[in-house]
C-alpha cells in the first residue's frame, strides 16, 4: 500500500505518526497529584492569611489562663505552615514522616490552646484554634482523605468533650458552640468535596487531551510528511527536467550511449523515489529491488542476492546506500550482481557490473562507499554502521 507515511520514524525528519502512545499506567494518579499541588498551595496561602489576619489578634490580647501555652501552639502551627511551603510551593507531595509529624503536632497545639483558654470558652468568639486546626488537617491529609475525615471527626469531638467537660451549658451557649463547629466542619468539608470533584473532572478529561493531542500530532506529521515528499520529489525532478527539456529541444541525441545512461539513471532514481513511500516489511531490499526491475527493463540481466534478516534502516540512509546501486544499474551494459548483506552491526549493499569505469558513487558521513574496476567490470560498495561509535 503506498501514499501513506510509515508508523516508525524512518530518518527523514518526520516523527512517527502512526505510533500511538500508550497509556501509562500513573495518569490517574498524576492527575489526582496536580489537583492536590495546586489546591495545596490555595491551603497554604488561606492557611497563612486565617492565622495571621485573624487569630493572632485573638492570642495577643486576649486574656487567657496560660498565655504561654497559646503562644506556643500558635507558634507551632505557624512552624507547621512554614515547614510544608517548602514542598507545596515546589508541588510536590508531603513526606509521610511530615504529614504524620505535623498532624501530630497540629493536634497538639490544638490541645494546648484550648487548655491554655479554657473549656467553657470552647467554641466562643476567644477560640482562635479551632476552625485554625481544621485548615492545617486539610493542608497536610488533603490527598488521605478518609484519614483526613477521621482526624477532623476526631478532633471535633475532642473538642465538643472539653466543651461538655465545664458543665452542662444551656441552650444559647450549646446552639452557638454547634453553630460555630457546624460552620467550621462544613468549610472543610467543602474543601475536600471540591477537591475530589476537580479530581474526577481532571482525570475524565486527560484521555480527551491526550486524544487530542495525539491527533494534533498526527496532523502536523502528516503535513511534515507531505512537505518533505514534496521537497524529495522537487529535488529529484528538478535534475530530471534539463534532460527531458534537451530531449524535447533535440539538443540531446537518444542515441547517444551518455544521454542513454542519464536516462537510465533518472528512470532509476525515480522508480526508487516511488518505492520509498510503499508500506513494505523490508524497505531496503524493495528499494533496491525497484532499481534492479528499471535495469532489467533496459535488457540488463541482473542476479539479485539478499543475506541476513531485516534491521530497521533510517530512509535518508537508504537513499545513500542505494546510490551505487542506481549508479552502477544505470550504467550497466547487459549484466550485473546486485547483493545486500544485513548483520546487527553492518548493513552493505554491493554492485558489480559490466559498466564504464567512470560511474562512481561519493560517499557520505554515514555511509562509506568502495569503489573499483576490474578489466570490464566495475564494483561498487556502500556500508553503514548500525551502531555508531
Amino acid at each position: 500500500m503506498t501514499g501513506e507515511p510509515r508508523a516508525a520514524d524512518d530518518g527523514s525528519g518526520v516523527p512517527a505518526a502512526g505510533e500511538k502512545r500508550p497509556a501509562a499506567a500513573g495518569e490517574p494518579r498524576a492527575a489526582g497529584d496536580h489537583v492536590h499541588a495546586t489546591m495545596r498551595i490555595v491551603l497554604v496561602c488561606a492557611t497563612g492569611v486565617l492565622q495571621l489576619g485573624l487569630s493572632l489578634h485573638p492570642v495577643l490580647v486576649q486574656d487567657c489562663r496560660h498565655r504561654w501555652l497559646a503562644v506556643a501552639a500558635f507558634a507551632a502551627l505557624a512552624g507547621v505552615t512554614a515547614v510544608c511551603c517548602g514542598w507545596v510551593l515546589r508541588r510536590r507531595p508531603l513526606p509521610g514522616a511530615l504529614v504524620a509529624a505535623g498532624t501530630a503536632v497540629v493536634l497538639a497545639a490544638s490541645f494546648c490552646a484550648a487548655v491554655a483558654l479554657g473549656p467553657e470558652r470552647r467554641f466562643g468568639p476567644a477560640d482562635w484554634s479551632f476552625g485554625l486546626v481544621g485548615w492545617h488537617l486539610l493542608l497536610l491529609l488533603l490527598d488521605r482523605v478518609r484519614v483526613l475525615v477521621t482526624v477532623l471527626a476526631a478532633h471535633l469531638a475532642a473538642s465538643m468533650g472539653m466543651f461538655l467537660s465545664a458543665g452542662v451549658p444551656d441552650r444559647s451557649a450549646l446552639g452557638a458552640a454547634g453553630a460555630a463547629a457546624f460552620a467550621a466542619v462544613n468549610v472543610q468539608l467543602a474543601v475536600i468535596v471540591i477537591t475530589r470533584v476537580l479530581q474526577q473532572q481532571t482525570r475524565e478529561a486527560a484521555p480527551a487531551t491526550a486524544e487530542r493531542d495525539h491527533l494534533l500530532t498526527k496532523v502536523l506529521t502528516a503535513q511534515q510528511w507531505e512537505q518533505h515528499q514534496h521537497s524529495a520529489f522537487a529535488g529529484q525532478l528538478g535534475s530530471t527536467l534539463p534532460l527531458l527539456a534537451g530531449l524535447a529541444d533535440g539538443e540531446l541525441d537518444p542515441r547517444d550511449p551518455d544521454t542513454q545512461r542519464r536516462c537510465a539513471l533518472a528512470a532509476t532514481q525515480l522508480r526508487r523515489l516511488f518505492a520509498e513511500n510503499d508500506e513494505v516489511p523490508d524497505p531496503l531490499v524493495h528499494e533496491v529491488t525497484a532499481c534492479v526491475d528499471t535495469a532489467e527493463r533496459r535488457g540488463v540481466d541482473v542476479s539479485f542476492a539478499v543475506s541476513g534478516a531485516a534491521v530497521p534502516v533510517p530512509a535518508q540512509v537508504r537513499r545513500e546506500l542505494t546510490g551505487p546501486v542506481i549508479a552502477a544499474l544505470s550504467a550497466a551494459r547487459s549484466r550485473a550482481r546486485v547483493s545486500v548483506l544485513r548483520t546487527d552491526e553492518e548493513v552493505r549493499v554491493a554492485v558489480v557490473a559490466d559498466a564504464a569505469a567512470d560511474v562512481a558513487a561519493a560517499a557520505t558521513a554515514r555511509v562509506r562507499v568502495e569503489y573499483g574496476v576490474y578489466g570490464d567490470h566495475l564494483r561498487l560498495e556502500a556500508g553503514w554502521r548500525t551502531r555508531q561509535g
